[in-house]
């Protein structure tokens, strides 16, 4: 299992995608090419995923924006929290 949180990693999931904002899937399909341990392990570690996203503030929800489709929207790191991210975890 990687020395990361589940927050470090999704924050190294949406500092990686273009625009800095990913959707859910994104973050599971990076953290899965990113960790293979969690190739191996499916079940768990994906409400862990979305608990983190809904409940810790450094995580912010934005719309997809008009006529982009799709299920979902994007998450993003709120700005005054990036600072917080240092060398790949989320102090």
């Amino acid at each position: 299992k990687p020395d990361y949180s589940y927050a470090s990693m999704i924050c190294q999931a949406i500092f990686s995608s273009s625009g800095k904002k990913s959707t859910l899937a994104e973050i599971y399909e990076w953290i899965c090419s990113t960790y293979p341990f969690f190739k191996r392990n499916q079940q768990g570690w994906k409400n862990s995923i979305r608990h983190n996203l809904s409940l810790n503030a450094a995580f912010v929800r934005a719309s997809r924006g008009e006529g982009v489709t799709g299920k979902g929207g994007y998450w993003m790191v709120d700005p005054k929290y990036e600072r917080y991210f240092v060398n790949g975890h989320f102090k």
